[in-house]
């Protein structure tokens, strides 16, 4: 996507724009539980770690390296990265699609758009330093991540995987530099290797990207064989995402014929997979192939089957056609690269329910990554709202149920009559704490603040949890740096599990964003030891 896309069908455009970014990053712990151990490999249509066990990718889209600013989006924003991370992993999301087009992997690259005072951290560095950082920092929460190469350069998308600019043999070489750069670093998990090849021109004069038609120029089956071989060639154990085209033959029909007997069935633009059943991917290395459709909603493109008298019940045979037989058939694993809507229309609202039922449930369900995380996607918007800190809790509360969280990034609300596990009481600091509040911003019926808290003991406390109250009426929306809950009028920040220990002198900060009039948090405890 761009800030969105635009789709194809056999009357219309599409198109999309993500990010980008290429970095040469230390290797990160192997991620365990919510996405398995060590490297990823496939089984029929189900993804499985080196241990053999079942791992369900349910990931999300954080774009920008794609774009001019050559990194990711809402690094402005007053949310620090590392917040932004921490909340996507709490809410469930255990991959990372990151987008990048080749001219962030440049030498000489700069990043733009960055808040030097929420992001010291990333002030100076190249686009490929920060995707350094935020893969081992997403390595350490156990999330994986896909590298999406989402276009040639920042200026757009492009139907076909190379231009005059920027040639196959550029494309190629990239995703092989990529792929020495991040070998044995088992957080990086593949390559999805061209964002949503499309049709172009009209037939018989097609010039975009066609399936099994045969031309080596604009088939992308092929394409997709010469890249994703090149890649294994160099790092043998990264899956090879490969999505579909928009029309298989490469153009768009002619609708001004009055000839429809030849005119083809066009899906969204890299959601058609109609032929990849007859044309298969053909990859030297085994059990590495994953098929990575996109499917879009009325927000983004009014397909003409939301019109249909039978919608949503169309809708199953519809995805079954374009790519759910890949997964039904056993033939490959479905990794839905993009999917997304601003949920304002009733039929969307419907639409991801549906897809999403489709996908089916648990860890045997069919993989994804949500479209996307970032709010200024124009057709889509996102999981956080406008401030890059709250969270759209409609999408959220729909997507949450088919969500494998990360082995330390949260869990998903348990369900009605479950009971919850038991937790130790955290052990007490030795000495007091200190507590300051900071109130950020303020809005009728809403606000948000940080508390910043230090331990005053004279030795470390591990796990931290840090209580306090608000008055009646004051309800927490969303928290970040801690699992932040409410119960009654308490409330509970406990301790990350990437940062459980507070050691003697050190502080930890706790944000959120509140409905309510704006109240500093009151009765502040360390561990039960009330902080001055």
């Amino acid at each position: 996507m761009n800030p969105r896309k635009w789709l194809a069908g056999v009357t219309v455009l599409a198109a999309a724009a993500v990010s980008t970014a290429i970095a040469l990053a230390q290797p990160a712990a192997a991620a365990t539980g919510g996405t398995g151990t060590g490297y990823l490999h496939t089984s029929g249509n189900k993804i499985v770690d080196s241990t053999g066990a079942t791992v369900r990718l349910t990931g999300i889209n954080w774009f920008g390296m794609e774009t001019d600013n050559k990194t990711f989006h809402g690094l402005w924003s007053s949310n620090p990265w590392k917040s932004q991370i921490d909340t996507m992993a709490s809410l469930g999301y255990n991959t990372l699609r990151v987008p990048f087009s080749d001219d962030a992997i440049k030498a000489g690259a700069t990043a733009t758009g960055i808040n030097d005072f929420t992001n010291p951290d990333l002030v100076g560095l190249s686009p490929l330093q920060i995707l350094d950082k935020v893969i081992a920092y997403a390595g350490t929460k156990g999330m994986r991540i896909i590298l999406d190469r989402h276009r040639p350069t920042s200026a757009g998308q492009t139907p076909l995987w190379y231009t005059s600019a920027v040639p196959e043999s550029t494309w190629i070489a990239d995703w092989k530099a990529l792929a020495q750069r991040y070998a044995g670093n088992t957080t990086v998990i593949g390559a999805d290797l061209h964002n949503e090849p499309h049709a172009e021109g009209t037939n018989p004069a097609a010039t975009g990207a066609c399936w099994g038609c045969g031309d080596t120029a604009r088939d992308w089956r092929l394409a997709a064989e010469r890249a994703g071989n090149a890649i294994l060639a160099v790092q043998p154990n990264w899956l090879i995402f490969v999505e579909g085209v928009s029309c298989p033959s490469g153009g768009l029909s002619n609708v001004w014929d009055n000839d429809t007997s030849n005119d083809e069935d066009c899906g969204w633009w890299g959601g058609n997979l109609s032929k990849a059943g007859q044309f298969p991917v053909r990859l030297d290395v085994a059990n590495r192939l994953v098929y990575s459709p996109h499917e879009y909603a009325t927000s983004v493109y009014h397909q003409a089957w939301f019109d249909d008298p039978a919608y949503p019940a169309n809708m199953p045979a519809i995805w079954d056609k374009y790519w759910g037989y890949l997964y039904k058939q056993n033939i490959a694993p479905i990794m839905m690269g993009e999917f997304g809507t601003t949920l304002q229309a009733n039929v969307d609202k419907i639409w991801l329910q549906e897809l999403l039922k489709y996908t089916g449930t648990g860890v045997n369900g069919m993989s994804f990554t949500y479209w996307s995380w970032n709010p200024n996607s124009g057709d889509t918007g996102g999981i956080a709202n406008d401030d890059w800190t709250t969270i759209n809790q409609a999408k959220q509360a729909i997507i949450s149920p088919y969500l494998i969280p990360p082995v330390g990034g949260g869990t998903n609300p348990q369900p009605s009559g479950s009971t919850s596990p038991s937790t130790s009481t955290p052990p007490v600091p030795t000495g007091g704490c200190k507590a300051t509040y900071t109130q950020d911003n303020a809005w009728q019926g809403g606000f948000q603040g940080q508390l910043k808290v230090q331990n005053t003991g004279t030795a470390a406390v591990n796990p931290w949890q840090v209580t306090w109250t608000w008055p009646s009426g004051v309800t927490l929306n969303n928290g970040w740096n801690a699992t932040v809950t409410q119960s009654g009028t308490t409330v509970t920040a406990a301790a990350p599990s990437h940062a459980l220990s507070l050691a003697a002198g050190a502080s930890a900060t706790v944000g959120f964003t509140a409905n309510g009039t704006a109240s500093a948090p009151a009765a502040v405890k360390l561990n039960g030891v009330t902080c001055s």
